[in-house]
């Protein structure tokens, strides 16, 4: 009996990680509840039990998944891609949702298709760059990775969901990273990104242009290469004010609140504001569970999603926000450790893409609770409310134990 239960463990491939993200995903829920606790009627009062129902089929995935042997999800890899792809076009005909068009209601349920096109795209990426045979080597080379990050990445951006877009970016850059495409090359790739973003400013994007050159000069890669991005560069600090123009209004308020949230304390910075001061009310052990006055009096606004690490702030304080990170730390470093270990291939990039994935939704929902980073609706992993987050975390978790187990 003793060895059949030794046996079911290994069959899990890392059953602490398991226990670490059961565990968190129920002080997760514990938070929402407290969310919830406020003293004007609000529809986030039964968040919890949602999210409680999540869970459960969260695991129910996790338990399926788990047992699939990742040689079989690498031949069906194409049509899980496929099928991202078809939701993804579909949510832009009848999905709906506050601002953007991100969510396919049923059943009293809301699924996010950009959520499933997020695992879709690693699963593609590990695919292509993992072969050793044809693995990449030049810029140009990267064609085929590239392709399948700018398919999805443009259909979530016309929802509009800059946030989640910038998420596939980072699958990107790190597959490519994890794959041992030279870091020059993943530079030149990501250049004119970062013109885009510095395009709104032309002395700063100036600066950058001038950098891109010397690199270019001292790298001295081919010719065609090399002129392909500074052209690249060019032409994507010059479209940088037609695309904010193109921005919908309540992403331009984001943006230029993060700069100076007073631009607008009543609307767009309400959020920052009121979430500083949450935070810095908590002081060191917190006001209490259930006790926080910014959040009871709804002055938090989406406390129990994008600012639910706001409402950990404000009620445990220091110690409970140094807890919380150090749980969500000590998850990100085993699963760092676990594509460590499993060397080169499809699994160690899957293993990889989630733990990148899963740190940039941590790094940029805690910067943004606190100014440090633009508001962009990404949620705390395991911890802010949100079924399809956290149904694909779990299915993520599976594959990680899965390339454990195999390893």
């Amino acid at each position: 009996m003793r060895r059949h239960r030794s046996n079911l463990l290994a069959g899990l491939g890392d059953p602490a990680l398991l226990g670490a993200a059961l565990f968190i995903a129920l002080l997760g829920i514990a938070m929402i509840w407290s969310a919830g606790q406020v003293d004007i009627p609000s529809i986030v009062a039964g968040a919890w039990r949602r999210q409680l129902a999540w869970l459960f089929i969260s695991l129910a995935a996790f338990t399926v998944v788990v047992r699939v042997p990742m040689r079989w999800l690498e031949w069906a890899t194409p049509w899980i891609y496929a099928l991202a792809i078809l939701l993804l076009l579909l949510v832009l005909l009848v999905g709906s949702g506050p601002n953007t068009r991100s969510w396919l209601r049923f059943a009293g349920f809301s699924f996010q298709p950009a959520e499933l096109a997020k695992l879709a795209t690693i699963l593609m990426l590990a695919r292509i760059l993992g072969s050793k045979n044809d693995r990449p080597t030049g810029l140009f080379d990267l064609w085929k990775p590239v392709l399948v990050v700018v398919a999805p990445f443009l259909l979530v951006m016309a929802q509009p969901d800059l946030g989640s877009a910038l998420i596939f970016i980072v699958i990107l850059v790190s597959a490519l990273f994890w794959a041992g495409i030279p870091l020059f090359t993943i530079f030149m790739l990501v250049s004119p990104g970062v013109s885009l973003i510095l395009g709104f400013s032309a002395p700063v994007w100036g600066v950058w242009f001038v950098v891109v050159v010397i690199a270019l000069y001292l790298r001295r890669p081919f010719m065609a290469e090399a002129v392909s991005v500074a052209i690249a560069n060019l032409a994507a600090g010059a479209l940088a004010a037609p695309l904010w123009n193109r921005l919908a209004p309540y992403q331009q308020r984001r943006l230029l609140v993060f700069l100076d949230p007073d631009v607008d304390p009543r609307g767009a910075g309400w959020h920052l504001i009121q979430s500083k001061v949450a935070i810095g009310s908590g002081g060191v052990t917190g006001q209490g569970f259930g006790q926080g006055p910014q959040k009871r009096l709804a002055f938090l606004p989406e406390q129990h999603t994008d600012f639910i690490f706001s409402v950990v702030g404000e009620e445990l304080g220091l110690i409970g926000v140094l807890a919380f990170l150090t749980l969500l730390l000590w998850l990100l470093r085993r699963v760092l450790r676990i594509a460590t270990d499993s060397g080169q291939g499809f699994g160690s990039l899957v293993v990889f893409c989630f733990f990148a994935v899963w740190f940039a939704h941590l790094v940029i929902n805690v910067g943004m609770t606190v100014g440090l980073m633009p508001v962009t609706g990404l949620p705390l992993p395991l911890i802010s409310y949100g079924g399809s987050f956290l149904l694909t975390t779990f299915v993520g978790l599976a594959l990680v134990c899965r390339v454990a187990y195999e390893t």
